[in-house]
């Protein structure tokens, strides 16, 4: 389908900025620092856990680290081909139990209930059809036991707004643009990912509530919610102007750690982050 070839083709011709993307600045990192607190806060202490969408296997290498068996996929076989260096690189072949190219919206390789957790971070985000969103949904859901966590993070619709207007304020009377303020959806706008100026691949932008009752609906009670970016959100350069001072830099850290996931600011970060458990009924 389009839809994947164009997300492939942009993330072939970005994987080693994926692979680098979370730790460029303490901005950036911020993301990462927020997915492994919940993840410690919420996974079990040991098992097999699904790394759907997890590119060039940042995630998977820190939980393998921590003694995790993990399985990664995602769509793009650049970046796969990086998490294989990366993995051997980290000594942690033996945790990765395998590595498949592949959509989460055909999770068909594996059987009911198969995984003590999955992570789906991004990757819905890409997914602008809403047909393809419910059943990637209803795939991560089936594949995870009974009573276990699913961690899924997203594009904030919200978040994508406060950027265009920080970055990109001529896109508020686009025309082309119409359709992200109506609806949350993005279409690429170049044939090929290395076009100049090309842009953003295919998006879809969600809003907390979007996140939330796609899971409900398919059997999964919410556990948590959390901005990713938290206080710092769309405050990049104040964000990094502390990053190399050790001690307000944890004192922020900590900050962002206590505040992240306060209902009243789940919209406004750039990432959104979905934390549920299968119900065992």
């Amino acid at each position: 389908m389009f839809m994947s070839r164009v997300v492939k083709e942009y993330y072939d011709a970005r994987a080693e900025y994926e692979w680098n993307r979370l730790f460029q600045d303490g901005y950036h990192q911020l993301e990462y620092i927020v997915h492994i607190h919940f993840m410690e806060k919420y996974l079990p202490k040991k098992g097999l856990i699904l790394d759907a969408g997890g590119g060039p296997g940042r995630y998977t290498i820190e939980l393998a680290k921590k003694g995790y068996q993990i399985v990664l996929l995602d769509l793009s076989p650049k970046c796969l081909e990086i998490a294989q260096r990366e993995i051997r690189k980290a000594r942690v072949e033996d945790k990765v139990k395998k590595i498949v190219e592949g959509s989460v919206v055909d999770l068909s390789e594996f059987r009911d209930e198969y995984f003590d957790a999955v992570l789906c971070l991004g990757t819905l985000s890409h997914l602008i059809d809403e047909e393809e969103r419910e059943k990637a949904a209803s795939e991560l859901v089936r594949v995870t036991k009974k009573k276990a966590p699913l961690f899924v993070s997203v594009i904030s619709r919200y978040g994508v707004f406060r950027t265009i207007l920080q970055r990109l304020p001529d896109e508020l009377t686009d025309p082309a643009h119409e359709e992200t303020f109506s609806e949350g959806v993005h279409h690429t706008h170049y044939t090929h990912p290395s076009e100049p100026g090309g842009g953003f691949t295919d998006a879809y932008f969600f809003l907390p509530n979007d996140l939330r009752e796609l899971f409900e609906k398919n059997g999964v009670q919410t556990l948590d919610m959390a901005t990713c970016e938290g206080l710092s959100s769309h405050l990049q350069e104040e964000t990094n102007a502390i990053y190399n001072d050790a001690a307000k830099w944890n004192r922020w850290r900590r900050i962002i750690l206590q505040t992240c996931n306060d209902p009243y600011m789940l919209g406004l970060g750039e990432h959104l982050l979905y934390v549920g458990k299968k119900k065992s009924t």
